[in-house]
């Protein structure tokens, strides 16, 4: 047989075209990327955080009215290690898919982030420890094309525009409908997802910052949650509208602490059947990758409360007082109707990030609390959690004198200014970046009431604080984010 001879030139010729037959025809396009597994998407970050407020007024009790992370004046704060462990739904899925989250927190903004009845008392110290969520999710791909998302266990609270962990938020401070309306709450959240441009959120929780049982849910009525979000012009703007509503009023023991009463001292109603309202509307707009606008809107309502009454207390514990301490307001014919109490208010903010190194925010706020029911201020490291559970034993202070019943509501104005100073770090060991948010902010109350606390004065008396319808602070956080996995 004839041996055929090729030139080296012919064998590199048919090796390209043997080459060009077993590769993919480019009319297939690029090849697209593995799946990646499940394990893959699992991560574990956090970050540690401590700030200042620096209180010019030097507040006789040491407190910023209207605050709950930054309420300590002239202290040095540890507001926390926040660390989260989370494998999120694939926002991709069209299949089904499952995940979790598990986020908890140790330091002093813990004493606001409680669940009831689930480590609130731990600890006895500004110090404290909370679970901030703990839930399963599932992605199902049922009666949609966008298919459903389902939420199970411990969660934040859909409403508002800020959020509990700091390095989510544009500012360091909070405004008034954020620290005085819903955190977090327990339940099951289904997120139908109906469009593209369209998202359907029903729930149904145990209510307010609760857990589950006595005492974690404080009167044992279930509530709803849910709303509406919009994703329009491509994802640029986003408008979402929650509602969380249900009893939100806690069961106490009665005055001669013989048992549990049915008309609590601050509720002056039925707890199981009283409900509390809270209602946002938030609009956020990102036109480009540095210029964020955003306006929160928000409507509070409790309908059980009696600001007229000296008490609250009904005909038989009035009774039960008077016969023992023979005092004049006791014996004297309550007010007990709930005539219910409501506040509402307006938050813009504008944020334009010069560069990789320095974003500013402004925000600009109007909170009007009609009845003085929602906004207080908390001196012990418990009382946030004794006024949830119901305890008489409770001390809050709010800008009303109880003995006259002087409840004409108090409107707010707060202007902030803020910045976010994110500098260029070398590389350290899961260390994966460091945030400086300096801010000045100032408050006033509009119609002429004084809640801000001022300093000590000596008069007629004895000596005393004072009070002021003015309030300035100057603050800075700062934040260390970290990346395990």
């Amino acid at each position: 047989m004839k041996k055929i001879l090729l030139s080296g030139a012919a064998l590199a010729l048919l090796a390209s075209a043997a080459n060009a037959a077993d590769a993919p025809s480019k009319k297939k396009g690029p090849i697209a990327p593995p799946t990646p597994a499940w394990m893959d998407t699992l991560s574990i970050d956090g970050y540690v955080e401590g700030s200042v407020t620096v209180n010019p007024s030097q507040p006789y009790n040491g407190l910023n009215w209207g605050h709950l992370y930054s309420d300590r004046a002239n202290t040095p704060t540890f507001n926390g290690l926040l660390t989260t462990i989370q494998r999120p739904l694939d926002p991709k899925a069209t299949g089904f898919d499952y995940g979790f989250k598990i986020q908890t927190q140790l330091g002093a903004d813990a004493r606001y982030n409680h669940y009831y009845g689930e480590l609130d008392y731990l600890i006895h110290d500004r110090t404290q420890f909370a679970i901030i969520e703990a839930h399963a999710l599932a992605h199902l791909p049922i009666i949609t094309s966008g298919g459903v998302d389902v939420k199970v266990g411990q969660f934040a609270t859909y409403n508002g525009f800020e959020v509990m962990p700091a390095k989510d938020n544009l500012l360091y401070s909070h405004t008034y409908m954020f620290n005085f309306g819903p955190f977090k709450h327990t339940g099951v959240m289904i997120t139908t997802h109906a469009y593209d441009w369209l998202d359907i959120y029903t729930g149904v929780t145990t209510g307010l910052n609760t857990s589950i049982g006595w005492p974690g849910d404080n009167n044992n009525s279930p509530s709803f949650h849910g709303g509406i979000g919009l994703n329009l012009l491509d994802g640029k703007l986003t408008i979402l509208g929650f509602t969380h509503a249900g009893p939100e009023n806690a069961k106490q023991t009665d005055p001669l602490g013989v048992g549990w009463s049915n008309i609590p001292l601050a509720c002056s109603c039925s707890v199981s059947s009283t409900w509390r309202y809270y209602n946002n509307l938030t609009t956020t707009y990102k036109p480009n990758d540095n210029l964020t606008l955003a306006l929160d809107l928000s409507y509070m309502r409790e309908d059980g409360w009696n600001g007229q009454s000296f008490t609250g207390l009904n005909p038989a514990q009035l009774a039960a007082f008077g016969g023992p301490f023979g005092a004049a307001p006791f014996n004297a014919p309550p007010f007990t109707k709930p005539t219910g109490a409501d506040a509402y208010g307006a938050a813009g903010y504008v944020s334009y990030k010069f560069n990789d190194l320095v974003k500013v925010t402004g925000r600009a706020e109007y909170f009007r609390d009609n009845k003085n029911f929602f906004v207080a201020a908390y001196p012990g490291y418990h009382d946030s959690v004794n006024a949830a559970h119901g305890f008489v034993s409770q001390t809050i202070f709010r800008p009303v004198n109880a003995f006259t019943g002087n409840n004409n509501g108090t409107s707010y104005l707060a202007l902030t200014l803020g910045a976010t100073i994110t500098p260029d770090l070398p590389k350290i060991p899961y260390i994966s970046g460091l945030i400086i948010r300096p801010e000045l902010r100032w408050d006033v109350a509009l119609n002429g009431s004084s809640p801000f606390f001022g300093p000590l004065a000596t008069g007629f008396g004895g000596v005393g604080g004072t009070s002021r319808n003015t309030q300035g602070l100057a603050m800075v956080d700062v934040i260390v984010p970290f990346t395990i996995k």
